[in-house]
Order: C-alpha cells, then sequence, then structure tokens
C-alpha cells in the first residue's frame, strides 16, 4: 500500500442547493433591512428631539478637569484630547495590574501546591474568597475601608519615604534636572565621538596602520559622562513630606487609583493562581521525578522544567484573565476613578450625544482586546513551537 492511499482522504463538499442559497440571501436581507430600519428611526428620533447624529463635537472644548491623568490635561483641551487621556489611564491601570496580578497569582499557585497545609491553606482562603466575591463589592469595601482606616489631619509613615494619608500614597521619585534637549544633545555627542572611533579604526585598518582602540573612545565618553553628573546631577530623588491633609512632592497615587489597584489586583490574582496551578499539574510526574533523579531542588524543577513546559497550558486562559481586566477596569467608576468609562459618561452628559459616544466606548475597548488578544496570540504561537 503506497503513502497516498493510506493518507486520509478530504470530505467531498457538496454544493448548496439553489432553495438553500435563496434561504441564506433571504435571511442576511431580513437582518440588514432591520439594521437600516434601527438606523433611519433612530435618526428620526433623535432629529425630531433636536439632537443630531455627528462626531463633530469632539473638537469641542471640554470644559472640565480630570482629577487622575497620566498624561496632562486642562479644560482648555478638546473632548477628543480628553478622550486620548482617558484611554491612557485605563491602559495603564490595566497595564499595572496584569503585571501584578501575574506575580502574585504565580506565588499563589505555587503556594496551593506547597507541602506545608498551613501556606497553602492560607492560599487557598485567599483564592476561593476572591473568587466568589463580586469585583465591585470588593472596590467599594476597600474604599470605604480605607476612608476608615488612614489616618485624618497627618500621614503615616509605612516604610522610610513611603507616606500614606486620606489623601492617597506618596513616594520617592527621580526628576529630571537636565532638559531633554540637553540630554540628547550629550547622547548625540557621546555617539558621535564613538562612532569617529569607529570609522577612524576601520580606515587605519585598510591602510595597515595601527588601529586605535575603541575603548579609548569608550573611556572618554564615560569620563565627561562622570564629570558631567558631578557638576551638575541629571537625575534628583525628591522625597514626600506631609502638610496638614495633604501630601506634597514625590510620586502620588490617589485613594481611588490605589483602591481600583488594590482590588483589581487581587481579585485577578485570585483566577490566575488557579491557571498556574493546573499549568503546573498537567507536567507528567515522570519529568518531576526524573529532575528530582538528577538532584535538582524543588525551586530549580519549577524554574528549569515545569515553567517552560506547563506556558504551553497556561498562555490562552491567561489571556482571557488579561482581557477581563481590561473590562473590569470599568467599575472603577463605582468609585470615581478617572478611567475611560468615567471620562465618557460626562462627555455623553455634556455633549448629549449618547449614540456617538456609546459607539465610541464599544469601538475603544474592542480595539484594546483584539490588540492585547494578537500580542498573545504571537506569543503563544512562540510558545507552542517551541515546545514541540
Amino acid at each position: 500500500m503506497t503513502a497516498h492511499s493510506s493518507a486520509p482522504r478530504r470530505p467531498r463538499r457538496v454544493p448548496a442547493s439553489p432553495a438553500a442559497i435563496l434561504a441564506q440571501a433571504g435571511a442576511v436581507a431580513l437582518v440588514a433591512a432591520a439594521l437600516l430600519l434601527v438606523a433611519v428611526s433612530t435618526a428620526a428620533n433623535l432629529q425630531a428631539r433636536g439632537l443630531p447624529l455627528g462626531l463633530e463635537f469632539l473638537g469641542d472644548r471640554a470644559g472640565f478637569k480630570i482629577a487622575d491623568t497620566v498624561l496632562p490635561f486642562g479644560p482648555e483641551d478638546t473632548y477628543l484630547q480628553a478622550i486620548g487621556v482617558a484611554v491612557a489611564n485605563t491602559v495603564f491601570l490595566s497595564a499595572l495590574v496584569c503585571v501584578a496580578a501575574t506575580v502574585i497569582g504565580t506565588a499563589l499557585g505555587v503556594a496551593r501546591l506547597s507541602a506545608n497545609p498551613l501556606v497553602a491553606g492560607l492560599a487557598a482562603v485567599w483564592v476561593e474568597a476572591m473568587r466568589n466575591t463580586p469585583p465591585v463589592l470588593l472596590l467599594i469595601f476597600l474604599y470605604a475601608y480605607w476612608g476608615q482606616v488612614m489616618p485624618v489631619g497627618g500621614a503615616r509613615e509605612l516604610l522610610p519615604g513611603l507616606l500614606v494619608s486620606i489623601r492617597g500614597v506618596a513616594a520617592p521619585r527621580l526628576v529630571a534636572e537636565w532638559p531633554l534637549l540637553g540630554l540628547a544633545g550629550a547622547l548625540a555627542a557621546g555617539a558621535a565621538v564613538y562612532g569617529a572611533a569607529a570609522l577612524a579604526g576601520r580606515a587605519a585598518a585598510r591602510r595597515g596602520r595601527p588601529r586605535p582602540h575603541r575603548a579609548a573612545a569608550a573611556g572618554v565618553i564615560v569620563l565627561g559622562a562622570l564629570a558631567a553628573f558631578a557638576i551638575h546631577p541629571p537625575l534628583r530623588l525628591e522625597t514626600p513630606a506631609a502638610t496638614g491633609d495633604d501630601l506634597a512632592g514625590g510620586a502620588r497615587l490617589t485613594p481611588e487609583f490605589a483602591t481600583v489597584f488594590a482590588g483589581l489586583t487581587v481579585y485577578t490574582a485570585a483566577f490566575i493562581a488557579e491557571i498556574v496551578r493546573s499549568g503546573v499539574q498537567s507536567v507528567p510526574r515522570g519529568q518531576w521525578e526524573a529532575a528530582r533523579a538528577l538532584g535538582l531542588k524543588e525551586r530549580q524543577i519549577l524554574r528549569l522544567v515545569a515553567f517552560p513546559q506547563m506556558l504551553r497550558v497556561i498562555v490562552p486562559p491567561m489571556t482571557s484573565q488579561y482581557i477581563n481586566t481590561v473590562k473590569n477596569s470599568t467599575l472603577a467608576i463605582a468609585i470615581g476613578y478617572s478611567e475611560f468609562m468615567t471620562v465618557m459618561g460626562t462627555v455623553i452628559n455634556r455633549t448629549n450625544h449618547p449614540i456617538e459616544g456609546t459607539l465610541i466606548i464599544l469601538l475603544v475597548y474592542l480595539a484594546l482586546n483584539l490588540a492585547l488578544a494578537a500580542l498573545l496570540d504571537l506569543y503563544n504561537r512562540r510558545v507552542q513551537l517551541e515546545g514541540r
């Protein structure tokens, strides 16, 4: 028997009958007619109420402030800039939650498999409690608890330089002392010196002369940088200080941002912990026994044997959790953090454009989730190929 005869045959496609084609065309036409009817009636009702459709309002002056922003924003900016700032807030918050929840969830997932019953029990309590608690309830509880436990009329120093109060959290930060143009000029000068040394070395090699060592140019650059840093340091450490009820200086987190970050992190970490636990358990027992026979410790087995193999199992469900994190960020509206959904609610109320605002919300979240899914899908394909 030849190889061609043993290969499986593909099922032969049966052409659709004219009746089936007509039925499909009729269904498509019916759906299109229904959508057209909805669009026409919506436009007529909005016009009768004096609410025209259009996106011209995006260029109008916003006239409101956004309390907590990653990018600068003021009342004189446009609605389009307000939407961009709100998207940046959502992306920043979601990225921080995904990173922190991945680290904590991985530790919890491994802790659930610990031979120590106390460690495994505490991890199980965390996971089961968070997985069965509505996230919006968790955020409201943490926000209310923050107002009750934080000191009023002053700040409490948790660690050297880390202050907490009713106004939020403040930590030391690095402040750039050099202007951006000056820093770019210094980098360009260093690159020019190094490039000139490299070109001179190539020219000398062509002529048969001794080639200047590029380490000398690198040493000149390093010495120049050290001298410049000693004369005028490019960075300055700014420490926070308590000024009555408020915090001044340093990197500040508002109570709203800190609450949303903490709540979504502990909530998402519980789901990631179960994904990691199932991934560790998917590694065949023979792999563990072989690694122990080679004298590897448990941490080495996890890092060198289990984790590389479990990635093929955990990446797809982790992608779903990251997408859920982006969608769960909308719950910040319950405590007043200025993420995308909160700002869009303000924009819709001020412009009387609910249809356009809702479509913008749908398109933005669709674009964010599809982009995130595409990036993680590329990583998943790489992991699957390396595992073969």
